[in-house]
């Protein structure tokens, strides 16, 4: 009888692996962004994508205007804005009209009225070329299907001199490996600067010149 429930038991954790491999392999086969409706994921701490982490390497001062794209429920938003007061803006755009939504509830919430929302896609920003001081998207790169264009446009719309930071960690599927992304960003001119964290999550900055 042990023998017989040990190899359930076995037989019951390689099916499981076998689903999660599969899911994982269809999942970064066939990137999207996280479902409006498993928005609850996006509040829950990152430990290697810290908010403080993301202020020291973007370093977003008043008076300019950001672009964060990909902001879901605002786990960032808010506390970039505030830096950007006063007489800057911080632009968010998103797929979902959900995410945004929610953003802004939680900006009014705050009394944080500095942040402009948007719908569109990473690889077709509405926005004119050189126009935000600097750029940032977190966890979501890796969701963009056309990576290669999305970074073209991220540095179509910043200024000379301007500036991005991409975040990407573990336990994300979609993850983006650092040599990968700066590989990429190389090729569409985006200049590398520097980068904190590490192969669990990172986040990393480019100049454009």
């Amino acid at each position: 009888m042990g023998k017989r429930r040990t190899a359930i038991v076995f037989g019951t954790l390689l099916l499981g692996a076998g689903a999660a491999g599969t899911w994982a392999w269809q999942t970064r086969r066939n990137p999207s962004a996280c479902p409006y409706g498993q928005r609850v994921f996006l509040d829950l701490p990152r430990p290697f994508l810290g908010r403080d982490q993301l202020l020291r390497i973007l370093a977003p001062v008043p008076r300019e205007r950001l672009l964060e794209v990909g902001p879901g429920t605002g786990y960032y938003t808010l506390d970039v804005a505030r830096c950007l007061e006063p007489g800057g803006q911080l632009d968010i755009l998103d797929l979902q009209p959900g995410m945004l939504e929610e953003t802004m509830r939680r900006a009014a919430a705050h009394g944080v009225r500095t942040i402009v929302p948007a719908q569109g896609n990473a690889d077709a920003l509405p926005y004119p070329d050189a126009t935000f001081d600097a750029a940032y998207l977190v966890a979501t790169l890796g969701e963009v299907p056309d990576k290669d264009r999305a970074l073209r446009e991220l540095r179509r719309v910043l200024k000379q001199g301007g500036r991005l930071v991409v975040g990407e960690g573990q336990p994300d599927p979609h993850m983006v490996s650092l040599h990968d992304l700066r590989e990429q960003a190389r090729t569409v001119g985006l200049r590398y600067e520097r980068h904190h964290g590490g192969r669990f999550g990172y986040l990393a900055r480019f100049g454009v010149f």
